[in-house]
């Protein structure tokens, strides 16, 4: 199960996808995390899901990561009489609070928080913002708007908002209900759905109390000026490109990227970067020359973890898309330019005693050309400092908990391997340099370097490296 590439590869689970057979296929394929979408999962299929997946996880001897995705707020408009209507641009056309089915002139928008939060000037993008229209005339009961771009409305479709902060949270009642029900369930990342600021985390946070970490999508306009206060409180970062190409410019996007990305690598939190990555391959066996560099792209940034939605979930070709992206992150990580890329982005380390043991087990594996670098992990923020470095050699997370060594499954370069606790220093330089030896990652007479917490089991302790030679039995010498 060790990977010859540092990125991750998160598959979602679907109906091309649900069986076990083709779950360990996807694993063999590349997938080191699967996503089970919460928009199309009852509780019944997400509890069959995590059971297929701990049965596969079981049969190959290795942590697999679990992420639950919730829906989040869904904000559509109402119906029309005759399922649609037609519309011109420049005429007037209003979304009030009168359930009765809609027309040309108007429809129902069963949410008050957006007939009250609307301003006159705002946008309100319907159905993927093919659709466009601007708020003129507001009274907290109905929006007089005028069409902008578009022609056609229809049933239920979705309306994004990009310059109204609304005051609500970002978990519906739906998604509270799903909380419970993934937290028994025993995933290990929460996705959140729609967030605007960093008090959306804030509830969730609470429910969940440490059961499983949080991911942030970052998909819209306010969440991504609040970047900085949303990295800090939340354990990881979704690029979710999708919804926030709807709501922000198209040609803003990828410098999005960029920026949210370094950021993630600046703090040390895991980044994904998702939406239509080989979108082509939902009904193609191959993907277009533009998607492969798009997937090339995000692994050149840096990016944790790259992601599949349709492609694994639903298309014809699941398998041969994790294969896929595996070649173009196995190919983009073996050009020449890739070292030079990852390290002129590389920042320095925050001013404590763990940050800097990291840099120096980084900068001695390299100068030393080690085999791998071995971190002991309980709280997992060993083998974040570690991964944050982005070192040429392999990382190895030793961890006693088996729920973090899945979650590190979605970090970048880290091999996690589940293991006691070492019961003293020799013991934690035998079993690091025999665990080294198994995993094929050192063979006898090569070096590699060890960082731990003492007194060991310490979380977030770092404070120890130590360079240790794999012995001809597989332990090591100091």
């Amino acid at each position: 199960m060790r990977r010859n590439r540092r990125v991750k590869i998160l598959a979602t689970l679907g109906p091309a996808s649900s069986d076990e057979a083709t779950i360990q296929r996807l694993l063999e394929a590349g997938a080191d995390v699967f996503r089970i979408n919460m928009s199309h999962a009852d509780h019944e299929l997400m509890r069959t899901l995590v059971d297929r997946i701990r049965a596969v996880e079981k049969k190959v001897g290795h942590p697999i990561g679990i992420l639950a995705d919730l829906q989040g707020p869904k904000l559509r408009v109402g119906t029309f009489a005759g399922k649609s209507a037609e519309l011109k641009v420049g005429q007037e056309f209003t979304l009030d609070d009168n359930p009765a089915p809609g027309d040309a002139t108007r429809v129902f928008l069963p949410h008050p928080e957006i007939l009250k939060s609307v301003e006159p000037g705002h946008r309100l993008l319907i159905d993927d913002g093919r659709l466009q229209l601007e708020a003129v005339k507001v009274d907290g009961r109905s929006i007089l708007s005028k069409v902008i771009a578009g022609t056609k409305i229809s049933d239920r479709k979705g309306v994004s908002l990009p310059d109204t902060d609304l005051p609500m949270g970002a978990l519906t009642e739906k998604d509270r209900k799903d909380l419970d029900a993934v937290l028994s369930a025993d995933v290990d990342w929460i996705a959140l759905s729609f967030i605007q600021r960093p008090e959306d985390l804030a509830e969730v946070r609470k429910v969940a109390r440490g059961r499983a970490a949080l991911l942030a999508k970052i998909e819209k306009p306010q969440a991504v000026k609040r970047l900085a206060e949303i990295i800090e409180l939340s354990d990881a970062l979704m690029v979710a490109r999708g919804d926030l190409g709807v709501e922000m410019p198209l040609e803003a996007v990828p410098g999005i990227q960029k920026q949210i990305t370094r950021a993630c690598r600046r703090a040390g939190k895991p980044v994904v970067v998702a939406t239509q990555m080989l979108e082509s391959m939902i009904s193609a066996p191959v993907p277009t020359r533009a998607e492969v560099s798009d997937v090339a792209t995000a692994v050149f940034e840096g990016a944790d973890a790259i992601m599949l939605s349709a492609e694994s979930a639903a298309g014809e070709y699941p398998v041969e898309a994790v294969a896929m992206m595996d070649s173009i992150a196995k190919q983009v990580e073996r050009d020449p330019t890739y070292t030079d890329i990852i390290n002129a982005q590389r920042s320095q380390p925050e001013a404590t005693g763990a940050d800097a043991i990291s840099m120096a087990a980084r900068q001695i594996a390299e100068t030393l050309n080690l085999s791998a670098i071995i971190c002991y992990t309980s709280s997992g923020t060993t083998g974040l400092r570690a991964a944050r470095e982005r070192p040429r050699v392999p990382i190895v997370a030793l961890s006693p908990v088996v729920q973090m060594a899945r979650r590190l499954s979605l970090v970048w370069g880290m091999h996690c391997v589940v293991t006691e606790d070492a019961s003293d220093l020799d013991d934690m330089v035998n079993r690091a340099c025999r665990i080294a030896y198994q995993e094929k990652l050192a063979k006898p007479g090569e070096r590699v370097i060890i960082t731990a917490g003492v007194p060991l089991g310490t979380p977030g302790a770092t404070n120890m490296l130590r360079i240790a030679y794999i012995g001809s039995d597989g332990l090591g010498g100091i």
